[in-house]
């Protein structure tokens, strides 16, 4: 059986996994920052790379080591070579190539996007392509058809902020701390979705598109009003962000012929609100709706080392001068979105 090392470097969170290719996870080990970047209230590039060096490498080691295996027993490394924070990048993918040239394994370069856009599948066997998947992170918000392995046709994307740096700068907005998400989140259940007359951008108009950045404009100004609790503000804003999502993934569900299933991936998929209305979006269109368990939503190793297997087994390998990329679309061939087209 394929046993992939996989290589996770591309923002706050340092990781090394080791999967199967019959979906087993050996092994995990994750080394988060959020000590590091609390008190700027965001992620601090130089300050993450920095930490993914110190790192790494024993994480590396403390995987193998639970899984009981040596370098030699792999098959293949697979590393996050974008898209990304450059030098978290830079990081995991010269480590990645260091390991394969040491042991002689194949080197599999992983769009840290397709790892998302693979996860459904690690989760759950029965999921076949294609599907029609929202994935909605810190800083991607996009629908995706997902044909099959390395085959993506994006349906839309954000013309200007993600709806997880929504959450963040909502969350830094209101003093909630950060991690951003689950901070909102968790001061929403104390909330009043319908307090605060908050817009949906985008919502009902024929463009296909997202966006949050009046949103998180309205959030502030909300805040400045001094009339609404942070609880208020902070449900508010979530209902905001599922109507507006929501409202894109109908509109994309109309035009996804033959999707098998609607999924979710990516760290806002982890958001309860979110995936109990997509849960109910997928069943008032008869489909399967697909989300990874929480810990895959976010940023792992576990889904880099799986979408290393799905190309390995594709014969899909790099070469070690593989070149480590900030922006890194899915869909090449998409024609650019106003705004934003560079996160497309």
């Amino acid at each position: 059986m394929t046993l992939i090392l996989g290589l996770e470097s591309s923002c706050d969170e340092t990781a090394a996994a080791l999967v199967t290719g019959d979906r087993r996870i050996l092994a995990h080990r994750l080394a988060g920052q959020e000590a590091a970047h609390r008190p700027y209230g965001g992620v601090v590039p130089e300050i993450a790379a920095r930490a993914h060096v110190e790192v790494l490498t024993p994480l590396v080691e403390q995987a193998l080591a639970d899984a009981g295996v040596t370098l030699a027993d792999v098959d293949a490394i697979a590393a996050t070579a974008g898209p990304g924070l450059i030098g978290g990048v830079m990081v995991g993918l010269v480590t990645g190539k260091a390991l394969a040239l040491a042991a002689g394994k194949p080197l599999v370069a992983v769009n840290h996007l397709e790892g998302h856009a693979l996860s459904p599948r690690l989760a759950d066997p029965a999921l076949a392509f294609p599907y029609l998947l929202l994935l909605v992170s810190g800083g991607h918000c996009q629908l995706l058809f997902v044909e099959g392995v390395g085959r993506y046709r994006r349906l839309a994307t954000t013309i200007d902020d993600a709806a997880g740096e929504a959450f963040d700068k909502t969350a830094k907005l209101l003093g909630l701390g950060f991690p951003g998400g689950p901070a909102v989140e968790a001061a929403a259940r104390a909330g009043n979705p319908r307090a605060v007359p908050l817009p949906r951008p985008l919502v009902g108009t024929a463009e296909p598109h997202f966006s949050f950045a009046g949103l998180k404009s309205a959030v502030l100004r909300a805040r400045d009003a001094g009339v609404h609790s942070a609880g208020d503000i902070a449900a508010s804003f979530q209902q905001a962000v599922v109507d507006c999502l929501l409202d894109r993934t109908r509109r994309a569900l109309a035009v996804a012929d033959g999707a098998t299933a609607l999924v979710v991936a990516g760290g806002v998929a982890a958001n309860g609100a979110v995936r109990a209305a997509l849960a109910d979006l997928a069943h008032a269109h008869g489909l399967p709706f697909v989300a990874p368990p929480g810990w895959l939503c976010t940023d792992n190793a576990a889904m880099i080392a799986w979408a290393g297997a799905e190309r390995l087994a594709a014969g899909l390998t790099d070469g070690l001068d593989v070149a480590a990329r900030a922006r890194w679309p899915l869909d090449p061939t998409a024609e650019k979105a106003r705004g934003a087209g560079v996160k497309a």
